[in-house]
């Protein structure tokens, strides 16, 4: 049992971080992990919840499930809590596109044949909606970039023939906060069409509240993956209140699990009833569909992740931290990587950053601008420095369990690694 302590940023900055004695599986007081936007390290606690899920499965067998389900609606109580809303209708999935085509195929796209999104949006949203352009869906791609007008140009964007705007609240490529969501929002709501945001690159590093953006008529994606350091499996689809009225096309039997366990007397050997009266496997009549986050729920699943993440949330709970004390330090980490890497003084046509935005204006990393990208991310690695590239920006990505003198020996390696790139260039 972990004793609950409060930590405060300048436990967080030292040698050791106060933080790596409870990360001693991954080793990160002894190596430079910068992929902290992409995969975070886990904690140790994480082992102790992949052993949970083991003896629950080889000593319960098929009666884990109730265990199972308990540690899942521990999780929806976790990203709830992430989003300022605990009593939140969350669905759960192995990974966001699961839950977005869940989502695509529940709205009227044969009334409204239109989507509209960024050109900045992760693949898990660009490639779903480049195969549905072909398909011959339109799809309308707005630039990413001025992120400062993206919202308001969304906004004008959208029409009486939309079926849903999609858009990410910070963006993958280069961190960069989108204001405005409470605008983007309004006009959703003026034109019927439905809003999906995309939180994947804020939760965990930039505090996000529903009520604060105006989101209370959106849904809302993201996962535990990066930031939040629950791992694969851990995704979610916060749903408003009007999606009880919406039926997925693309549906699994647990969106219908409570009326076959009900009629049956154990997990559906046939159909049952739903909230409306509707049938389930039957054939008979419409098919089944419960009410919350299980409307859009799929099938049978591996456990395992929400055993891990059950333990995660706990674990950042005792050390206290909170997404305000989570933005400080990586506001914090931010800087100090800037300043290294303005001191290095390197040519602007090799590598750059954006100073035309303060840092409080990104999200979890810093993104630097270079043709070289994927070279310096290759060459880092050989110095022992995990970073990664998305097209021409490499991108580094700190993590609160890493030391100050951590970041500016990466730093110092990125100046060895970019003369590197130099002279095979």
């Amino acid at each position: 049992m972990i004793e609950p302590v409060s930590l405060a940023l300048a436990d967080l900055r030292g040698t050791p971080n106060a933080l790596a004695a409870h990360y001693r599986g991954a080793g990160v007081s002894e190596r430079l992990l910068l992929t902290g936007h992409s995969h975070q390290a886990w904690p140790d606690v994480a082992r102790e919840g992949q052993l949970e899920a083991f003896e629950d499965a080889v000593g319960m067998l098929d009666e884990k499930w109730e265990r199972a389900f308990a540690k899942a609606d521990e999780v929806r109580a976790g990203f709830g809590r992430l989003l300022g809303a605990p009593a939140a209708q969350i669905a759960l999935g192995a990974n966001t596109h699961e839950l977005v085509v869940r989502f695509l195929s529940a709205l009227d796209l044969r009334g409204r044949p239109r989507l509209v999104t960024t050109g900045g949006e992760f693949h898990t949203i660009r490639r779903q909606l480049q195969r549905c352009s072909e398909a011959g869906l339109e799809v309308e791609w707005v630039p990413a970039e001025p992120a400062d007008t993206l919202s308001q140009r969304l906004a004008a964007a959208t029409d009486r023939r939309t079926a849903a705007v999609l858009a990410s609240a910070v963006l993958f490529e280069t961190a960069r906060i989108v204001p405005g969501l409470e605008e983007l929002a309004g006009a959703c709501a003026e034109h019927g069409a439905e809003l999906l945001v995309d939180v994947y690159h804020a939760l965990g590093v930039v505090p996000f509240s529903l009520a604060e953006h105006r989101l209370a008529d959106a849904f809302v994606v993201g996962g535990g993956y990066k930031y939040l350091q629950l791992g694969e499996g851990n995704c979610f689809m916060r749903l408003p209140p009007h999606a009880d009225t919406l039926r997925p096309l693309i549906t699994g039997w647990f969106a219908e699990f409570d009326s076959l366990a009900g009629e049956t007397g154990e997990t559906g050997e046939t159909g049952g009833t739903g909230e409306t009266g509707e049938t389930g496997e039957t054939g008979e009549g419409r098919v089944a569909y419960a009410s919350g986050g299980a409307r859009f729920a799929g099938a049978t699943y591996d456990p395992t992740s929400h055993y891990r993440a059950a333990r995660v949330f706990a674990f950042f709970a005792q050390r206290g931290l909170t997404p305000e004390l989570a933005r400080e330090v990586s506001q914090h980490q931010l800087h100090l990587l800037a300043a290294g890497f303005d001191r290095l003084g390197a040519p602007e046509r090799v590598i750059t950053r954006d100073r035309s935005r303060q840092l409080a204006d990104y999200g979890g990393f810093l993104a630097l601008r270079s043709p070289h990208a994927q070279a310096l991310a290759g060459t880092l690695r050989e110095l022992g420095v995990l970073a990664d590239s998305r097209g021409e920006y490499l991108r580094l990505g700190p993590a609160p369990y890493l030391s100050d003198a951590q970041l500016e020996r990466a730093v110092a390696l990125l100046g060895d690694a970019l003369g590197r790139v130099a002279d095979s260039g």
